[in-house]
């Protein structure tokens, strides 16, 4: 990654953008669709979208595969959006529904949901099943996103 600047993919209509380094990135807005690159929320992508963003961006980003009948998945969902609150715009926080996904799902070999992976310049950093809290979910994040 340069030290000058960054490629972030739009929330709204995945186009890249660099942002560069002495700007700040919460106030950013794309450069095609002029809405804000950072939201504080995760973004719901699908297939080609979760590609697109793992790798294209140039910050860690992290997906929730999960489920809307999965309890686990909807009880961390707080967490996750809070993270996401608290995180970006260092790390993009994403949500793949495995239902309506299921070739994703398969092609990341998700055998239960919720399932998180942290990608790191295009890979794989790391991989968690389970449903997290908050503070745990923070911590995981932390020691593998750097």
């Amino acid at each position: 990654m340069s030290l000058e600047a960054r490629h972030v993919v739009c929330p709204h209509c995945d186009a890249v953008n660099r942002l560069p380094a002495g700007r700040p990135a919460q106030a950013a807005k794309c450069g095609r669709c002029h809405q804000a690159l950072f939201t504080g929320a995760p973004l719901e992508v699908s297939g080609a979208g979760l590609h697109k963003h793992v790798r294209s961006n140039q910050i860690p980003v992290v997906v929730d595969f999960w489920a809307p009948w999965c309890g686990p998945c909807r009880m961390m969902a707080p967490a996750y959006a809070q993270a996401a609150r608290e995180l970006e715009p260092q790390i993009r926080f994403l949500k793949l529904n495995t239902e309506e996904d299921q070739a994703v799902a398969q092609q990341f070999n998700i055998r239960s949901i919720p399932t998180l992976i942290l990608f790191r310049n295009g890979e794989v950093a790391a991989r968690m099943s389970g449903a997290l809290d908050g503070p745990s979910l923070r911590q995981w994040i932390a020691s593998h996103a750097a």
